[in-house]
């Protein structure tokens, strides 16, 4: 099998974590957040962040240990069978062209305090940033992880930037709108939106042959962001409280402080993490094609690789059935915050798969982390609600589909 090209340092791959979860969120969720769970909203985020931490280690540890391509998919293989890798593969497959137009449509929201747009004008920004994605990532993943880690040292900085200047100048701003009094119904109703913001740690597993260094760079790259992240989001909910009562509470905040500046900056930040978030997500899943098309799971052309060692076909093939949910959403206005859930339920069981797979597959010494990785899936569970009925559903569905299939995969070496 050709290998891809090996590239990617430690500090690229934690600027592809951690933009790929800051994402469409890093400006929207607190508020949100705030809505649910008033002053309590920090302690929600707090205790997401412990929930999420053991799968970020039992992810590392997989990923560390066994890097390949395929990610979940592979680690469910070398646990149980070539057919139950199959169905996790194949489910990450057919959610990630559902899971992107969301994350789209949640990215054109940060326009709004700048330039509204029409549904029309929406839908053709949309389409034409598919095709803007296409061109950054046949150029190969180093470019896309230089650009992010940037991009997330930016919208670092502009955290830190409004953290600096509310403690220098306290009189300066003051809430105009006090966030409700918080209730343990509505952290669990705010943890359950926030997991949005950390689905997606998986991401990384199918990058992790690409690590110059996998071994040393590889469990470091994916703390160091998630834990990056979690303190973003907590100390942005915390700044949100300024601003409550504007459309984008974390704009208002701005301005109080920066003056009218604020609409552009967080507008510029938000957009451009939305679109690094999407091109992460193709990415991976173009990796993940790529991987069962070697293995005659799918088609043989998905297997091509152009002169950038990508797997272009791949990534072209599911940029395409994007564009058609993408406007199949539109046609039917569906709101993208059903999407969101229930793409948050089939990460969820793709996560419950792996940490099961990982009790198989690691050491014994992990089977704490696994067990509290298995606990949060539990959480996560409970939070979601109705919307695991799409998981489930597709769950059985790639299940009886594979199960009529010829058993052609075999294990990838």
């Amino acid at each position: 099998m050709t290998r891809l090209k090996q590239t990617i340092t430690r500090w690229q791959g934690m600027g592809l974590i951690a933009t790929t979860l800051l994402g469409t969120g890093v400006f929207i969720l607190p508020q949100l957040t705030l809505a649910a769970a008033g002053d309590k909203a920090i302690l929600a985020w707090g205790l997401l962040l412990l929930a999420i931490l053991p799968l970020t280690q039992v992810f590392a540890q997989l990923g560390r240990h066994f890097p390949h391509a395929a990610g979940p998919a592979y680690f469910v293989e070398r646990a149980f069978s070539a057919k139950a890798g199959r169905v996790v593969g194949l489910m990450f497959l057919f959610v990630v062209p559902l899971g992107a137009p969301a994350a789209l449509m949640i990215t054109f929201e940060f326009l709004t305090p700048i330039a509204p747009l029409n549904e029309g004008e929406e839908l053709f920004g949309q389409l034409l940033l598919l095709g803007i994605i296409f061109i950054i990532n046949r150029q190969g993943i180093q470019l896309s992880g230089t650009l992010q880690l940037g991009l997330t040292i930016a919208i670092t900085g502009v955290v830190i930037l409004l953290f600096v200047a509310v403690v220098a100048s306290p009189p300066a701003i003051h809430p105009k709108h006090t966030a409700i009094p918080g209730t343990w119904s509505g952290v669990m109703v705010a943890v359950s939106i926030a997991i949005w913001s950390f689905l997606g740690i998986e991401t990384a597993t199918h990058l992790s042959e690409e690590f110059r260094d996998v071994q040393r760079d590889f469990m470091p790259a994916m703390l160091i962001g998630v834990v990056l992240v979690g303190l973003i989001y907590m100390g942005c909910t915390h700044l949100s409280n300024f601003g409550l009562g504007q459309p984008l509470a974390i704009v208002g905040t701005f301005e109080q402080l920066f003056g009218g500046v604020g609409r552009w900056v967080i507008a510029l930040l938000g957009f451009i993490s939305g679109i690094a978030t999407v091109n992460v997500y193709f990415a991976s899943v173009a990796r993940l094609a790529w991987s069962f098309s070697c293995e005659g799971v799918l088609p043989q052309r998905l297997a091509k690789l152009n002169k950038h060692q990508t797997p272009e076909m791949a990534l072209m093939s599911f940029l395409l059935i994007s564009a058609g949910v993408l406007l199949l959403s539109h046609l039917l206005a569906l709101p993208y915050t059903a999407m969101m859930q229930w793409v948050n339920g089939v990460f969820v069981l793709v996560y419950i798969a792996s940490m099961l797979a990982a009790w198989r597959l690691l050491p014994q010494a992990n089977r704490l982390w696994i067990t509290l990785g298995l606990l949060a899936c539990l959480l996560f569970i409970i939070s979601l609600g109705a919307a695991m009925i799409y998981a489930a559903l597709l769950l059985a569905t790639t299940g009886l589909w594979v199960s009529r299939q010829p058993n052609k995969a075999t294990q990838a070496s």
